[in-house]
């Protein structure tokens, strides 16, 4: 009889070679990984939706040949429709609310083989680098349950480092998916701006500072993925560069003598921790005895203009987001149905003109310009992929009489990953170092516009020579 802990670590790519050589049949994959997440779940609260039963019929039917046929998945609950099953963002305002179509993503998994078990918790509206929404309820981190699992994929990070599942959908737009990948100690890639289709229902997100990809037990399965739903969808506004050849294709290639930057500094002055220093100058090390040329530089930004202009548009994200739903659902949002942050982001939504809207757009475009220079003499950057370790539970809430507390409290916590968000650059969190109380600390790599190709190839290299595989979190078992 198969147990459901024969599977629980290994990663997509591996069990979809189990089923393509007959070894095991899809239901017995899925069967296994509900049996996981209906014995871990309630400690972690990872999964928010199931869909067991449409899983397993999907699991007993003739499915698609595709590079992860019968592989079990589950999709973040924030833009990926599913026909027929409630999205949420993670509101009470759309605790009701049912698409009645596939997203292109989602379509796209499902044409690779994909077998998808449910949706996975995330912050309302993906908003705070921490999934703990009032909707459904904190997201524990495996690794320390008394702490975050970072956001907004949070619960698809938890669900991947606790063995529930080999990878699961994430999305990004100030670091989404590498934040939890770093407190969850699992690999996050995000994609080059219009890599991934967000259609049918959207052109872009926020002018394009958020791309769709995956949380992923491996870099292997991370390319895997990427190579097949990469790709413009008709009436997209615009798409990334064709890569050369399948992303696939760089597991193992030669990366050749990298000129790689790393800094520790900071272009908002916020205070780095020693455990995340530490992180980046151990990666440097390695990356140097690996044979790449590595060097110390520091850009120069006006920070404080930066942030500004962020929460500019974030404020407008807020907005437009809850508009747009009340638009589709029929319904007026009052401010009951919201949190209090979101609601005073939907507020100062509202207040800020058009013209202090494109301004802050026009102000992180020159910034994204003075980012390509700095980059003309390097192939990729290593920075933190975060200010500090994964904090207590809690830490994001804001007190009553003061909403914003919560989000300058998290901008301490992300002095980089957003950098890659307005430059539409390629970004992606390793697991390569975990600190003396056996927490995950990630470090982050940037890569040029359109060419995850390198990244791909430094970080299957960078596996090779410092593997995470075989780590364990305690809530696992």
């Amino acid at each position: 009889m198969v147990k459901s802990d024969d599977f629980a670590f290994l990663d997509a790519t591996a069990q979809a070679e189990l089923v393509r050589c007959k070894e095991v049949k899809p239901i017995e994959l899925v069967d296994a990984a509900i049996e996981r997440i209906e014995r871990l779940n309630p400690t972690l609260n990872a999964v928010v939706t199931p869909m067991y039963e449409q899983a397993r019929t999907v699991a007993n039917s003739e499915l698609p040949e595709g590079p992860f046929t019968g592989v079990p998945f589950l999709l973040k609950d924030v833009i990926a429709s599913y026909a027929g099953v409630r999205m949420t963002f993670g509101s009470s305002f759309l605790r009701d609310h049912v698409p009645d179509h596939d997203s292109e993503l989602v379509a796209r998994h499902k044409r690779a083989g994909l077998i998808i078990l449910g949706k996975t918790n995330a912050p309302e509206f993906g908003i705070l680098p921490t999934t703990e929404p009032h909707l459904f309820g904190p997201t524990h981190n495996p690794w320390d349950t008394s702490r975050t699992s970072g956001g907004s994929s949070g619960g698809s990070a938890t669900a991947v480092a606790a063995g529930m599942i080999p990878m699961a959908h994430g999305n990004d737009g100030g670091g989404s998916i590498r934040i939890p990948a770093s407190w969850c100690g699992v690999f996050g890639l995000k994609p080059t701006r219009g890599r991934t289709s967000l259609g049918p229902d959207f052109g872009d997100l926020l002018g394009g500072f958020v791309e769709e990809h995956a949380l992923t037990r491996t870099v292997r399965d991370s390319a895997a993925l990427l190579g097949a739903t990469a790709g413009p969808a008709i009436g997209d506004p615009y798409w990334a560069p064709p890569p050369a050849r399948p992303f696939l294709q760089e597991m193992g290639a030669d990366p050749g003598r990298l000129r790689i930057a790393f800094t520790t500094e900071t272009v908002t002055d916020v205070n780095v921790q020693p455990d995340c220093v530490d992180a980046v100058h151990d990666a440097a090390k390695l990356c140097s005895d690996l044979g790449h040329d590595v060097v110390e530089a520091n850009m120069s930004l006006l920070g404080n203009l930066l942030v500004q202009a962020f929460i500019t548009v974030w404020c407008a994200m807020v907005a437009w987001t809850i508009d747009g739903m009340a638009l589709i659902t029929g319904r007026t949002p009052t401010q009951d149905q919201f949190e209090p942050l979101t609601w005073a982001l939907y507020e100062a939504g509202h207040q800020r003109t058009s013209s202090e809207y494109l301004l802050a757009v026009t102000t992180l475009q020159l910034m994204s310009r003075e980012i390509a220079r700095f980059r003309i003499d390097y192939d990729v950057l290593l920075t933190p992929t975060v200010a500090e370790p994964p904090p207590p539970l809690g830490t994001f809430d804001s007190p009553p009489g003061n909403p914003w507390q919560g989000l300058f409290r998290a901008a301490d916590f992300l002095p980089y990953t957003p950098l890659c968000n307005f430059t539409g650059l390629p970004g992606m969190s390793m697991p390569l170092f975990w600190n003396s109380e056996g927490i995950p600390i990630g470090t982050h790599f940037v890569g040029r516009f359109g060419d995850e190709a390198t990244l791909f190839r430094l970080a299957a290299q960078l596996e090779a020579a410092r593997p995470w595989v075989d780590r364990r979190p305690p809530v696992s078992a």
